[in-house]
């Protein structure tokens, strides 16, 4: 299943984001989901993120239980 996004880019970026995805054969959508995996792949190994990210987990946590009650 898919998701669909809208994303709004100065025309500059969009411009040279057109030219990657053609200098390198793909289209602008899969340049936009290659860069998307990578920067999630970044996050997974960014030690800081991931303290914030578990804070976030222990904080929505503790809602859920307080709204299942």
């Amino acid at each position: 299943m898919s998701k669909g996004f809208t994303v709004r880019l100065e025309e500059d970026d969009a411009a040279e984001l057109e030219a990657v995805a053609k200098a390198d054969g793909v289209s602008v959508a899969e340049e936009i989901r290659a860069a998307i995996a990578s920067r999630i792949e970044e996050r997974r190994g960014d030690a800081e993120f991931q303290a914030r990210l578990r804070r976030s987990i222990e904080d929505n946590q503790r809602i859920l239980e307080r709204l299942a009650r």
